[in-house]
């Protein structure tokens, strides 16, 4: 049976957008809750923002990731706990094409993936495992959406800011995430104007 909970919306447009421009290694020098480095990006350059919409998949049974693109909106981060089974993959090309469809931000998963020749030729960021030909099958179980999910140790609720790159992944609760972008813009800032110096000062540092 599906469990479909309410979705979360805790993030205005404007909050978003401070975190634009922001490196979860600028976030990692002032907080180490909420950091992920263990999943790997499919492609890079990779830039990922969004909230998070959560799935919980229970083991083989992938079915009510349909239902999750379906809930889905446009700026959507899908986050899929996979549960102990995490050499199973759980999303493939033709997801991502749905997945597109709807405009989502991208898809973070603590599974694996499969078609990755594929997805690293696609736009939608993904962070994944690693990969794996074995794939869940779709049957109609159980599987929860919105609910509280877990990923290495870093707990993501519905509607917590995903923010992505070529380091890996922050998740940030809507209480932490402003006191943490104030902090982070400044110091980009800062790190910003001596860069800048020290280039000028020795232009052969650049190839």
């Amino acid at each position: 049976m599906f469990h479909i909970a309410p979705r979360r919306d805790t993030f205005s447009q404007a909050q978003i957008d401070r975190f634009a421009g922001l490196a979860t290694s600028t976030l990692g020098h002032f907080s180490d809750l909420g950091a992920i480095a263990s999943l790997q990006p499919i492609r890079r350059p990779i830039r990922l923002l969004g909230t998070a919409l959560t799935v919980k998949i229970p083991h083989i049974d992938g079915s009510i990731i349909r239902e999750a693109l379906i809930q889905a909106e446009p700026g959507d981060v899908l986050v899929i706990d996979v549960g102990s089974d995490q050499q199973r993959a759980c999303w493939g090309e033709f997801r991502a094409y749905a997945a597109l469809k709807k405009g989502l931000a991208g898809i973070v998963t603590n599974g694996a993936i499969t078609d990755w020749d594929a997805l690293s030729r696609l736009s939608l960021p993904v962070y994944a495992r690693g990969t794996s030909p074995l794939t869940t099958r779709s049957l109609s179980l159980e599987g929860e959406i919105n609910t509280t999910v877990a990923i290495d140790g870093v707990t993501i609720e519905p509607g917590d800011l995903i923010l992505g790159d070529d380091d890996g992944l922050f998740v940030l609760p809507p209480h932490r995430a402003d006191a943490l972008a104030e902090r982070a813009l400044a110091k980009q800032a800062e790190e910003a104007s001596r860069r800048e110096a020290m280039l000028r000062e020795h232009p052969d540092w650049l190839r």
